[in-house]
């Protein structure tokens, strides 16, 4: 147990002390404004799409497929999605309802449960297909939901129909899933040159989308979302696990297929939903403030879910 909780903590608090040090940049009057709002434009615009056909792309689907796993993933994450919007409809505050719904539901699967899974079983085991399941899912309903709970927008018509449908298709994190997808189907070479390239560019998705958080990062309005952001992290961290976890075993699913499967629900909220937030018209504490308690409590509460399926002989 402490072994787990000390590979969760090194996962984990180099995570959230880039969100400090961006605080600090702030504070120091290293970072302004500009710098930051150009920051969060690369990110959305550049780096996260980069690294999201670059997850997809390296994957060997047909080597590793297994169907029934796929759904399961796939389905689990649908339901996921279903259920933190019927409770975000019940937050009083309608123009965070989209952030609550992407906070709730969007894990950081493709980074932690990979890492986590060779940590455990010394290979990836089924994390790529735990991907392919739930990431490009994750990726196009964040997109679907923050366009249409866009705060700035009234009620639903024709106009904001075609205009939400419009920004869904440009959408450059879409288009990073549709053609990772493509790549790896069509299993293309990917040239070294071009392997390196992409890899470092994807590489500065998560600490730059991190600083640029913690450099927006407003406590005073975090405290007024407080109970929102404290309720999501429930949903994220324990929430989903409670229902699906206990429902993969009873399918059979165990090893390292489980802790794909927990990963994918109990995993701290992913870094990208913020960027996104932010770049789709939302104001982005609530999801800020989410990835924040996530990304702290994490290591114990996953310690405590491994504790808990080790003891009982499933992993």
């Amino acid at each position: 147990m402490l072994a787990n909780l000390l590979f969760c903590l090194n996962a984990t608090i180099p995570l959230f002390l880039l969100l400090v040090l961006g605080m600090v940049f702030t504070k120091f009057k290293i970072f302004d404004e500009v710098f930051v709002a150009k920051l969060n434009s690369f990110v959305f615009q550049i780096a996260l799409p980069v690294l999201v056909f670059y997850d997809l792309c390296r994957e060997d689907f047909y080597s590793l497929w297994d169907g029934r796993f796929v759904l399961f993933c796939f389905i689990a994450t649908a339901l996921s999605i279903a259920l933190t919007a019927a409770i975000a409809f019940l937050l009083p505050d309608k123009s965070t309802r989209g952030e609550f719904i992407q906070a709730a539901y969007r894990s950081s699967a493709a980074i932690l449960g990979i890492a986590l899974i060779q940590n455990l079983y010394g290979s990836s085991g089924m994390a790529p297909l735990m991907i392919i399941g739930s990431v490009p899912l994750y990726n196009i309903m964040a997109v679907v939901v923050l366009s249409f709970f866009q705060p700035a927008h009234g009620t639903l018509d024709k106009k904001r129909l075609a205009s939400a449908g419009i920004g869904i298709l440009k959408n450059p994190i879409l288009w990073g899933v549709l053609l990772g997808l493509f790549w790896a189907l069509l299993n293309l070479p990917m040239p070294q040159i071009l392997d390196r390239t992409l890899e470092n560019i994807g590489r500065l998705a998560t600490p730059l989308g991190l600083l640029s958080m913690g450099a927006t990062f407003d406590i005073k309005k975090a405290l007024k979302s407080a109970k929102s952001a404290g309720l999501a992290a429930f949903i994220k961290l324990i929430g989903l696990g409670l229902i699906f976890v206990p429902i993969a075993v009873f399918m059979g699913f165990t090893g390292n297929k489980l802790v794909s499967i927990l990963i994918m629900c109990c995993s701290s909220t992913t870094v990208s939903s913020y960027i996104m937030a932010k770049n789709m018209g939302h104001e982005g504490t609530l999801t800020s403030s989410t990835i924040m308690l996530t990304t702290f409590f994490l290591a114990f509460t996953l310690t405590g879910w491994l504790f808990v399926l080790k003891t009982l002989g499933l992993l």
